[in-house]
């Protein structure tokens, strides 16, 4: 089925300014096809519009889903996005992000919040290295696969979330580049944790060799991720970490996905102080 161009953009909400620096000057990059990817629905729009801010160079889709999309789109999962076997399968990845972080915090447990939760396999590990560990996932049939398990998964934002206690660490896998405006997630982070708590973040990183060689061979199959509104780059997180009050003190290569990064990041006592 063909999809007016009108059609695609109205389920997307422009962008009138970078979402990072709110810089005006905005380019177009390129339009990719997105309806091989299994979350693919034409009221969706076929294609994906990527655009660049002139000022600080960030890369972002040309608009987010209004909310009709969004829960359109949430409305489906990849089987890989369910607790089961994809679980069990990243459980040693999983392992070694948390005992990276316990690490770097020179102590094992404490509370730990996981922000889009997912399969589980990060929840998980933390719980199995002794946090107590709660999880958050806005798609209903993923928490309430990981709740059968026995797990503590809330189906909410972290805007919302009710938590009277601060957390040690809060873990944002793959989360970033699924929102809107990364500064606000952060914020919001920042208000829930205790100054030295830890930040972990992964996400695709656009200066790799991966993915420049994605792009030679036209295999990348990060411009047609229907779910990213975002391509980051280590300096342009760095620089997003730092506005938004947490200083990165450790970078890592993801063994989650190609192309990508994992950071981890300390809270800083005021926001200001790392503006």
């Amino acid at each position: 089925m063909k999809i007016k161009l009108t059609d695609q953009r109205r389920a997307r909400v422009p962008y009138t300014h970078c979402p990072l620096c709110e810089g005006a000057q905005l380019v177009d990059l390129r339009t990719d096809d997105c309806t091989s990817h299994p979350l693919y629905r034409p009221e969706l729009g076929s294609t994906i519009q990527w655009r660049g801010c002139e000022g600080c160079g960030h890369i972002f889709t040309s608009g987010y889903f209004d909310e009709a999309a969004f829960k359109n789109l949430l409305s489906r999962s990849n089987p890989a996005q369910l607790a089961g076997p994809e679980t069990d399968a990243q459980r040693p990845v999983a392992s070694r992000i948390v005992s990276r972080v316990s690490h770097v915090r020179g102590v094992l447990g404490g509370l730990w919040l996981d922000v889009g939760v997912g399969n589980g396999a990060l929840l998980a590990a933390a719980e199995e290295f002794g946090y107590e560990a709660v999880g958050l996932e806005v798609r209903a049939a993923a928490a309430e696969a990981l709740r059968e398990y026995g797990y503590d998964v809330r189906q909410e934002e972290l805007g919302s979330l009710n938590a009277t206690e601060l957390f040690d660490v809060i873990s944002l896998a793959d989360v970033l580049e699924h929102v809107p405006f990364p500064a606000e997630l952060l914020t919001e982070a920042w208000k829930r944790m205790d100054v030295g708590g830890l930040l972990f973040v992964s996400m695709p990183n656009v200066d790799t060799f991966t993915w420049k060689a994605l792009d030679r061979d036209g295999t990348n199959p990060y411009w047609a991720e229907l779910e990213h509104y975002h391509n980051f780059s280590r300096e342009h997180l760095y620089w997003l970490l730092r506005n938004n009050g947490f200083e990165p003190c450790e970078y890592a290569v993801s063994e989650r996905y190609r192309a990508c990064m994992e950071v981890i990041a300390v809270r800083m006592p005021e926001l200001a102080d790392a503006a």
